[in-house]
């Protein structure tokens, strides 16, 4: 019994081991999955490491200067009202004065300090504005904005969606819109008025693309704010650059939006009278407020960090060449033979 049984187990255990694998997750073979293509491989020898860093700051270093002198050839004159545009008597409670009835308007003077060739790009700046916050920057309804048909959609604009609870909708809705920047400004040099070109400022794919030349503003604001901004219900949205503006979002807590172009050259030393008015409320959260007058080079407006950039990687590339040069001339070290490398060996038996 025990014989057969031994035999029996045997026989089993025969018969499996000669059984073919049927389902095997073995890839099929190739030169691909098997890691066997054929590949660069060099050896960073001290010469092209030297090189290399060499052939860095050669191509870094004028980029970095001609970027540093573009930047540095911008005329940009800057000028923080927040403060001054409240009357000395009322910055006690600056929240009060801008929430009030009280005439809004500010009289600025600006020095040109170097010849501003046209087109000047007039902005607005504004700090501690959070516009990149989560809860801002979901509320709005780009279907609204597209078609009137959607006017009726402000599912994603709480809280400001309609007119009261279960009141006719509001267009454009959502925090974006509603809180549309509102400060407005006029210059003039010489008693003569200074044309701000407001055309053509916003992207014109968000023109053509994100806002209908058919959907017009309705119920926005009315007056309900104090200091509100109103959109002219006669103007489709697509032609509502200031608006079109605003609502493309900030990244950062600090930014800039273009307001207008002046395009007439400014000489050196003439007064820039504006007349602004302070209607935004930048108070309730410690916000600053800036104008900005600003010409461009062929880099853009006025930013030295692309230009140190630049110089910082071309000099640092350039000091380590020099240090490895110096290295390898004081005490260099012979170069192996590459036929020892692995990728250069036969493996055993091959």
């Amino acid at each position: 019994m025990n014989s057969n049984a031994g035999t029996s187990s045997g026989g089993g255990s025969g018969d499996s081991a000669v059984a073919p694998r049927r389902n095997s997750k073995r890839p099929k073979y190739s030169k691909f999955t098997q890691q066997e293509l054929p590949a660069c491989k060099p050896i960073l020898t001290p010469q092209w490491v030297i090189s290399a860093f060499m052939l860095i700051s050669v191509i870094f270093i004028p980029i970095g200067v001609a970027s540093l002198l573009a930047s540095r050839n911008v005329v940009e004159i800057v000028d923080r009202y927040e403060t001054e545009c409240i009357p000395e008597g009322l910055r006690n409670d600056k929240v009060k004065f801008i929430q009030s009835t009280e005439d809004k308007t500010c009289n600025r003077t600006i020095i040109v300090p170097k010849r501003m060739k046209q087109p000047i790009y007039v902005y607005y700046q504004l700090d501690n504005f959070y516009q990149n916050h989560r809860r801002y920057v979901k509320s709005r309804s780009d279907a609204q904005l597209r078609d009137p048909k959607n006017e009726n959609d402000t599912s994603t604009c709480e809280p400001e969606d309609t007119l009261g609870k279960n009141g006719p909708a509001i267009v454009p809705c959502g925090l974006i819109a509603w809180s549309l920047f509102n400060d407005t400004y006029s210059f003039s040099r010489n008693n003569q008025q200074l044309t701000v070109n407001k055309k053509d400022i916003s992207w014109k794919s968000d023109r053509d693309s994100k806002f209908g030349d058919n959907v017009f503003p309705k119920n926005f604001q009315n007056g309900t704010l104090k200091g509100g901004a109103d959109l002219d219900k006669t103007i489709p949205l697509n032609k509502q650059e200031d608006l079109i503006v605003w609502m493309r979002t900030a990244a950062l807590p600090t930014f800039r939006k273009l307001y207008g172009k002046i395009e007439v050259d400014l000489q050196a030393n003439e007064v820039i009278h504006v007349t602004l008015k302070n209607n935004y409320n930048t108070y309730s959260f410690s916000g600053k407020k800036k104008l900005v007058l600003s010409t461009t080079s062929w880099l853009g407006g006025k930013n030295d960090f692309l230009g140190i950039a630049y110089l910082t990687v071309g000099g640092l590339c350039f000091f380590l060449a020099m240090a490895f040069t110096v290295i390898y001339l004081v005490k260099p070290r012979k170069l192996g033979d590459p036929s020892y490398l692995s990728w250069n060996r036969n493996p055993a038996g091959h």
